[in-house]
């Protein structure tokens, strides 16, 4: 006695393929703005770490001159020849936060994405008696 039974397919449905693909390109889609966000990121991190390695060398320098020096006068000074597409300034106030002292603070500023973006750095020099 023979049974009858039903016909088995193997393989995929078209609808478990279109599933499949679907579920594929969401995921290549996503990834594609992961690496948009990553390369965005590291451009904004390169931009930051120039601007913060320029203004450590410049109040470097800024340190390394004489108390009585021009530009380490009381106001705000601006860097003739800055790094391209920044600038560069730096404001001296004497006598703070005490007497025979002066505060440095300076500042690099550039546009990342058309937004001004900024970073300060700020030392305080004691004139040698």
């Amino acid at each position: 006695m023979k049974v009858k039974g039903t016909k088995r397919e193997n393989g995929f449905t078209l609808i478990e393929v279109l599933i499949a693909v679907s579920i594929l390109s969401a995921g290549l889609l996503a990834l594609g703005n992961m690496q948009l966000s990553a390369i965005s990121g590291n451009a904004y991190s390169a931009n930051v770490t120039e601007s913060s390695t320029f203004a450590a060398d410049r109040l470097e320098k800024l340190l390394s001159l004489p108390y009585t020096h021009a530009d380490l006068t009381a106001g705000t000074h601006v860097d003739l020849n800055p790094p391209a597409g920044r600038t560069v300034r730096w404001t001296i106030v004497d006598d703070a936060p005490m007497a025979n002292t002066k505060t440095i603070t300076l500042t690099v500023q550039w546009t990342d994405h058309r937004a001004q973006k900024s970073m300060s750095m700020q030392r305080i020099i004691a004139r040698m008696l």
